[in-house]
Order: structure tokens, then sequence, then C-alpha cells
């Protein structure tokens, strides 16, 4: 393979990831211990965390056989004070012990969701040591593993193990908010502290607001509501008891409504296009992790810029950064969430290819641990994640993988969260509860009419591939759906899909359309920029006016 660098890898400084890792939940008195840690069984090498040892920017750049320990440990000195002390992990692949100056403070499973541990006892005056074990084993499907593969190649990319995102600590007062909880329903906002104490909410332009059993709902007089064109956001803090948390809020609508005789996704009362591309995540230097949290601002800028206004993040849970740069630059998420249980090439990808795509479920991933694992999996991230307002759409399951009792899954997901719209099963194996129609079509002309019972959907389409020399993982194999011999003849390609195929779809009732993908990734070169980030591959003097042409085609349905 081939050795590919980001300009952000190139660049990387001692201390990688210095940026507050919760953006919704911020206070001050707080530490990054990212940077060098001993690794190893004797700890006698040097990892760079937060990047996994099989990420070149880790200083590792191996993976470990399934089921190795892999332990990390480093000495840590803060000043002194009062409170609680808390040691947070935005995320361990899959298993983890936590250990202060050799006394067990805590464990955790689940390898895409933060976790915090109190360490307040076992941490002394002076010099501390924490280890952390970390066990990752990808013959053990029970496990939400995305898309790692033991034997990399196609769409399945290398896997990981180990700290993969920031580790950090904080003060806090003795009484404290654990967990902020946003909830957006149109033109007002629930803030729920969590705790039964007094307190005030103050929102920058709006004022003062009393809690009361800790919690408040805010409705200004006249609300500037969240868009792509218009991503505006509310700046507040809380103050109860001794704490004080920073964070912000946005407000906008979500309805389905039946227009020009078909139903209709609605942002902010009006049926919206959502023009978008499959995310995956991944990097050739940090694989998981970028080098630098700027890195995200980077591609999601790259994206607009085109004209698109929607990412689905596709089979991963990202560093909170991520959403916070969507939120605050006006990117609408389509949220997967990770898959578990098995893959079968014939059953989940072969058949439904060839149009086979109806099939029960119930008897599917039978497992009743791999089953458990991905609910728990699955309400932990809508819990995480919820705050987040650019976050418009959760997908439970994708093209089949792991998927059982769909329409039981549909509803758990709604009574966790039903300010949202949830995809139930993207691409196929439709069951009867989803919100959206949602297909995914590669091989043949796009050609979808609503069949007006749900908004409809293009989940997944396109993938044409270009090979751009120097810039590619795999000189060996690639794949894609439809090879293009030159930039020119992408470019003209793509236009031709989206002027031919998805425009006509509009008007049949196409809400969304999520075109593959953003970057090539390993042996993928059907990405709009090259998997380093050197190369942009389409121009937006192209794919500006598609975009400007599906808007106003939505328009005109009104």
């Amino acid at each position: 393979m081939e050795k590919l660098t980001t300009p952000r890898g190139e660049a990387l400084t001692a201390t990688p990831w210095t940026a507050y890792p919760r953006p919704q939940m911020r206070r001050e008195q707080w530490w990054n211990l990212n940077g060098e840690w001993e690794f190893g069984e004797l700890f006698d090498r040097i990892i760079r965390v937060p990047f996994c040892p099989e990420a070149p920017l880790s200083g590792i750049g191996a993976h470990f056989p399934e089921g190795s320990e892999l332990r990390y440990r480093k000495k840590v000195t803060l000043p002194h004070g009062g409170g609680r002390l808390l040691l947070h992990f935005g995320g361990v692949d899959q298993q983890a012990q936590v250990y202060i100056n050799g006394k067990l403070a805590g464990e955790h499973e689940g390898g895409y969701e933060a976790f915090t541990l109190d360490v307040t006892d076992a941490w002394r005056e002076g010099e501390n040591e924490i280890t952390v074990l970390c066990r990752d084993d990808l013959r053990d499907r029970s496990f939400p593993y995305g898309k790692q593969t033991m034997t990399r190649g196609g769409m399945w990319y290398t896997p990981v193990s180990g700290i993969w995102q920031t580790v950090w600590m904080e003060r806090v007062p003795q009484t404290y908010i654990e967990k902020l909880r946003i909830v957006n329903r149109g033109a007002s906002v629930t803030i729920d502290t969590g705790l039964d104490m007094p307190g005030t909410v103050t929102v920058a332009g709006l004022g003062a607001f009393s809690l009361e059993n800790g919690k408040v709902t805010i409705t200004p007089e006249k609300p500037r509501f969240w868009s792509p064109e218009d991503p505006w956001l509310y700046e507040f803090t809380v103050e109860t008891g001794e704490d004080r948390v920073a964070s912000y809020f946005a407000l906008r609508t979500l309805e389905i409504k039946t227009v020009g005789g078909y139903p209709r996704l609605c942002l902010n009362g009006k049926p919206y296009f959502f023009h978008g591309l499959l995310d995956q995540g991944y990097w050739p230097d940090g694989l998981l992790t970028p080098a630098a949290p700027e890195c995200y601002a980077d591609d999601i800028l790259a994206m607009k810029k085109l004209g698109f206004n929607t990412l689905r993040k596709h089979i991963k849970v990202e560093p909170e950064e991520f959403y916070y740069q969507c939120d605050k630059l006006g990117m609408v998420v389509f949220q997967d969430m990770v898959n578990n249980g098995p893959y079968r090439f014939f059953r989940d990808t072969a058949l439904p290819t060839l149009g086979v795509q109806k099939l029960p479920d119930g008897g599917i991933n039978r497992d009743d641990k791999t089953r458990q694992m991905f609910l728990r999996s699955m309400e932990r991230t809508a819990a995480q994640l919820g705050n987040h307002p650019c976050i418009l759409y959760w997908t439970i399951f994708n093209e089949g993988w792991g998927q059982f009792c769909a329409n039981e899954a549909y509803e758990k997901l709604k009574a966790l969260d039903g300010t949202r719209w949830i995809d139930t099963t993207s691409g196929w194996f439709r069951g009867h509860k989803s919100d959206v129609d949602s297909r995914h079509v590669y091989f043949r002309r796009v050609k979808l009419r609503s069949r007006g019972r749900m908004p409809l959907v293009l989940s997944e389409f396109g993938g044409k591939t270009w090979r751009a020399e120097d810039h590619v993982f795999n000189p060996d194999k690639t794949y894609g759906y439809g090879a293009c011999p030159d930039q020119e003849a992408l470019g003209q390609a793509v236009e031709a899909l989206y002027r031919e195929e998805i425009l006509p779809c509009v008007g049949q009732g196409l809400c969304a359309a999520i075109y593959t993908q953003v970057s090539d990734v390993e042996d993928e070169i059907n990405g709009l920029l090259t998997y380093d980030r050197k190369l942009e591959k389409l121009t937006p003097e192209r794919m500006l006016p598609l975009a400007r042409a599906l808007q106003q085609a939505m328009e005109e349905e009104i």
C-alpha cells in the first residue's frame, strides 16, 4: 500500500487535538492528556494519543493480533483543588479497564461511545499514574464494528483498536451537571440539567431564565431558525449550585407534509431537498481519527463549496467536534447507527442488487447478546449525540447488516427521540415502520417514484471512480461503481447522473439524494476528494448549478 499523508498530518504538533472535546458542555478547568503515552506489554514503546496503534500518526503503525491486550500508561500531575476529578475518554475500541495508581477506577465496553470515570478517591497530590488496558477482537461480532474488518479490501477498511479519541480530565464541584440535555421542539427548546436544584440559564441576546426542578423551556418571541443557509446558534450558560457550564442550542422544525401530491421532508415549514454525500470519516494517516480537529471543518467547507447541504455519517460515530462544526458551519447530518452482527455477501449485497429486497428479519441475527448490544449502542448513541441540531435523521440498519426485528427497533428509537426522522432500513429489507422510504441504487439507472406513503429518500447512489495518480492508497486494486478515464470524464458523468436521473425524480417525490462519497477511502476511489485530501476532483463551477437546480425543482413543487 502507498503511504499517503494529509496536509494537517504533515504539520502535526507534539500534543495533537487540543480543542475542547465537548463543545456543548464546556467548563473552564480542564486538562488535555493527549500526546505521548508509554505503550506495549512492558511500556517500552511510545504511542501518540489519540491515534490508534494502526495509524501511522500514532508512531506505531501496526495492528496487533485480535484479542491482544493493549497497554497504555501516562504519568500526570495536576494542580491541587477541591471538588471531584473526572477522567474522560472520547473513544476506546472495544473494551477498556482504567487504573489510577494501580487501583481499578472503572471499565467500559463499546468502541464508539464516550465514557467518564470519577477518579477523585484514587487521585493523590503530586504525580499519578494512569494505566489503560484495552482489548479489541473483531472475531466477536457482538460489538459494533462498522467498516472494520480483519481482511481489508473493497468497501471494508483497516481495523482499529485501543484509544482513538481525546483523553482529558476536568475538575467539577461536589454536586455537578453530569449530562446536559437539550431538546428542540420547533420554536422552543428545553434545557435539562438532570439536577433538582435552582439555577439560571442565560442566553445571549435573550436574557436570563430560572431553572425549575432543574429544567427550563425557552420560547423566543422572534425565533431565528437553524438551516444550512443560516446556521444560527444561541449561546448560553447554565449556573446551578457551584457549577457553571457553557453551551449552545438551535431552533428548527422538522415535519412531513404532503406537497404536490407527495409526502415531503420539511425543514422550518418548507419542503427542502437534502443534497448530500456519504461520509465514511477515514483518513490515511489517522484512520478513524483525522490529524487535527480542523480536518472536519476542511471537509465540511469543501462540500459546501460544491453546493452540498447534507452528510450521511456512515456507520461511524464521530468525536463531538465533527457535529459541532456541522452545527456551526451549517451542514445537515443523517447519522447512522454502527452495525454489529453478521454480514453475508450473498444475502446482504448480491441478492438485493439483483432485486431481491424483501426479506423477513425476525429470524436474522438471532444471537440475543448481539441484539442487546446493538440496542444498547443505539440508545447510547442517541443520548450522546442528541443535543446537536445538525442531526435531523437517524439510520438504524444499513443494507441488512446485522439487521433484526426492524419494526421493534424503530419503536424503541422513536421512544428515545421522537424529534427526528428515522430511516429504519437504508437500502432494502424494508419493514412497515419507518419515517422514510429509503433506497440504494447502483449499477442501474435511477428511476424512482414515491409510493405516496412515506417521503422518498435515495440514501446511496453514484460512486463514480477516477484514479488520481500519486493520490491512490492501493495501486493494485480499485473499488467503485463506474470507472472514468480522467477528471473531465468524471465531471461529465456526475453531471449527467444528476441532470438525467436525479432531477427528474424530484418531481416524482424524491426528497433527498446521498451521493457516494466525500473522499476516497483505501481501495475506494469514488470520492469527490482524494484520500489524502490534497485534490478536489470536481469544481464548484460544475457542481453549484446542479445544487441550484435541485432546490429549484423542489420549490416548483411547493
